[in-house]
């Protein structure tokens, strides 16, 4: 693999079918909606209702769940910072792969460290990265525990789990945050909307 990635005999291939005509062809843009959060944030629940209410409105999205892409693509890596970086790394060349596409791409994953989730804005014109914040407090994300995941984390049973003994670095300037309103979650329907609307104003779902 080292002599591949390292390899002087590849070159780039341009297609003669380009991003705007792919655009143009779904009548929407493509991008990348990214949102990250801790276990039990809400990431998962966003992220499907946001990918129905697009269909709805006739607009083609895909979501990578970081969940489901570990039953796969990454389905070789574990959960060292190390292997979290790759993890994220993969995650964020398939979505730039989707939103090259004309795809809405929605990434859903914990994506604990900022300089990763910097590193996939990177690859991107940074209008085309959507950085979403589920900003939920710890105490709520724990109480939902779906999973069972923080239960195992306090009796140390895992280890390195993000929130208990591994860092969740915030984003510092993300494009949308979704939080508590007096003390109530929104909906998944609402969380959508707000992420729909932002799409919207920023003329993602039409082409012109």
């Amino acid at each position: 693999m080292s002599s591949l990635a390292n390899s002087a005999n590849i070159f780039w291939h341009d297609c003669p079918v380009g991003n705007s005509e792919r655009q143009k062809l779904l009548n929407q843009k493509g991008c990348v909606v990214w949102i990250t959060g801790l276990s039990g944030s809400g990431k998962s629940t966003l992220a499907f209702s946001l990918s129905r209410e697009l269909h709805t409105r006739g607009k083609l999205s895909y979501v990578l769940d970081g969940d489901n892409v570990r039953h796969g693509l990454n389905k070789g890596l574990g959960f060292t910072a190390e292997d979290r970086t790759e993890n994220i790394r993969r995650i964020g060349e398939v979505a730039k792969l989707f939103a090259d596409a004309g795809l809405i791409c929605i990434a859903s994953l914990i994506s604990p460290y900022r300089k990763d989730r910097d590193a996939c804005r990177a690859m991107l014109q940074d209008e085309k990265f959507i950085e979403v914040f589920m900003n939920m407090p710890l105490s709520l994300c724990e109480s939902r525990d779906c999973k069972g995941l923080y239960k195992l984390a306090r009796a140390g049973k895992i280890k390195g789990f993000t929130g208990i003994d591994d860092p969740y670095e915030p984003p510092l300037n993300c494009e949308i945050e979704i939080e508590e309103k007096d003390g109530v979650c929104p909906t998944p329907v609402a969380m959508a909307g707000q992420v729909v609307s932002y799409l919207e104003n920023k003329g993602f779902l039409q082409d012109n």
